[in-house]
């Protein structure tokens, strides 16, 4: 197994000892990002806005909590990037669209305001790919230029690529935070459906979007997601499973499903070949590896995930109708095509059709869950293989869609490297039990890891 090791990362988890030792502060921290900013940032073009008066008063005031023994939270003084479609009342949110240019909410979207409350330093917007759904922006992959980042969340995964940020905001849909993560070589965690506050982002899906967290390590991504949590709650929904300053304690699984499904057809043999070794090395630490291969059950699954996915983009276009008929009838050809081409794949739908798909989305969630009896998640790729060349297709969601079409949580951790750029694997549990695969995956990175 060639194992992947980004030499790039800036890790928040692993310095908050310094700042309350008083080796470090988050001062001091946050210039080394800036410098990496103005080192690196004419080529990758992660940053869309930068607000550095504002994230070094920020940084400042959390050194003197820590100096006092105080910090506010788990993330007080923690550098976060904010994918460009998640409102910030200090700087514009654009969507990468020519309709917003200049845009301002002039409020916080809910996860923002719950990071500031904890502390933590919001100093810049990322780029996205248009309302996290059309065309790509400018940035780069951190580890080849010619190459994509991922999309939607482009720049927050090139940005912790590239370490300019220990972690970031992103959002996913189908594929777009866990794609960029596997992409730049970074952790990306996409709760389940509704277990992070969706207000002030703005709306593709309402019953498939997701906030997204990628970082430098699990132990960044998750105390992110815990503050988000915890600071702000999510309408009607428990706190997140496991929320906390430290990451789940690993878990060792007793039994992980391996997933083929259509993503298979489109891997290249190195690939292939770097991932069956994780296969190996999980059987021989005692893991129980069950496919369709060995329960008929798994293969039943896989056919109907094969046969009811291509629902999950109808559902998509069905409910971005609001606010997007809207903007094509101001704006017109300032909203992209693809836009266009879903809203009009929405007008041809009829309302039986909507809940025909949402009712076999009802069942499919619950046969995932019937199948999972018994083992700890699911495993697979977090991509088709390492970033493609181009800049304009950001790649395909084939092994991500699913975990956003039913919901359920899912990470991409970054242990595989293939034609020398990084790959992730992907870990899907139960929906609502992220505490549990969190643990999961601590213990998946440190075995990997030795």
């Amino acid at each position: 197994m060639q194992s992947w090791h980004n030499p790039n990362i800036v890790s928040f988890d692993g310095s908050v000892a310094d700042f309350q030792s008083g080796r470090d502060t988050p001062r001091d921290f946050l210039e080394r990002c800036l410098d990496v900013i103005n080192q690196r940032d004419k080529t990758v073009k992660a940053f869309v806005t930068l607000d550095i008066d504002g994230a070094r008063k920020a940084a400042d005031a959390a050194g003197k909590r820590y100096k006092a023994g105080k910090p506010l939270s788990m993330v007080d003084g923690c550098p976060v990037a904010i994918k460009d479609i998640i409102a910030t009342a200090s700087m514009p949110t654009q969507m990468n669209s020519p309709a917003f240019k200049g845009w301002q909410s002039g409020q916080d979207a809910a996860c923002v305001a719950a990071l500031r409350k904890g502390g933590a330093v919001i100093f810049g917007k990322t780029v996205t790919t248009e309302f996290a759904i059309g065309y790509s922006g400018p940035t780069t992959n951190p580890f080849d230029a010619t190459r994509t980042p991922g999309g939607s969340s482009s720049g927050t995964a090139a940005a912790v690529g590239a370490g300019m940020a220990p972690v970031g905001l992103g959002t996913q849909t189908q594929a777009s935070t866990l794609r960029p993560a596997s992409y730049c070589g970074a952790v990306g965690y996409k709760p389940s459906h509704g277990q992070l506050h969706m207000a002030g982002v703005h709306p593709l899906s309402a019953t498939a979007d997701h906030l997204g967290v990628i970082g430098a390590t699990l132990g960044d991504v998750w105390r992110v997601a815990s503050q988000i949590s915890l600071g702000i709650g999510s309408p009607g929904r428990r706190f997140l499973q496991g929320a906390g300053g430290q990451s789940p304690a690993a878990r060792k699984p007793r039994k992980l499903i391996r997933l083929y499904t259509r993503g298979w057809s489109e891997i290249d043999k190195d690939t292939e070949a770097q991932f069956e070794s994780v296969i190996k090395g999980l059987a021989a630490n005692g893991v129980e590896i069950a496919s369709r291969d060995t329960e008929p059950r798994i293969a039943a699954l896989e056919n109907l995930l094969m046969a009811d996915v291509d629902g999950a983009l109808d559902i998509v276009a069905y409910e971005l109708r609001w606010p997007f008929e809207d903007y094509i009838a101001r704006f017109g050809r300032q909203i992209g095509e693809r836009l266009h081409g879903l809203v009009k794949r929405a007008n041809e739908m009829t309302p039986p059709d909507y809940e025909r798909l949402i009712d076999t989305r009802a069942a499919m969630r619950r046969l995932w869950q019937e199948t999972l009896d018994g083992a700890d998640g699911y495993v697979t790729l977090a991509a088709s293989g390492p970033a493609i060349k181009g800049l304009e297709y950001t790649g395909s969601r084939t092994f991500l869609v699913y975990g956003s079409w039913l919901g359920v949580p899912a990470f991409s951790l970054p242990l595989l490297q293939s034609q020398g750029l990084p790959v992730g694997v992907q870990l899907m549990g139960a929906p609502d039990q992220d505490g549990t695969l969190a643990g999961v995956a601590n213990w998946v990175m440190q075995t990997f890891n030795q």
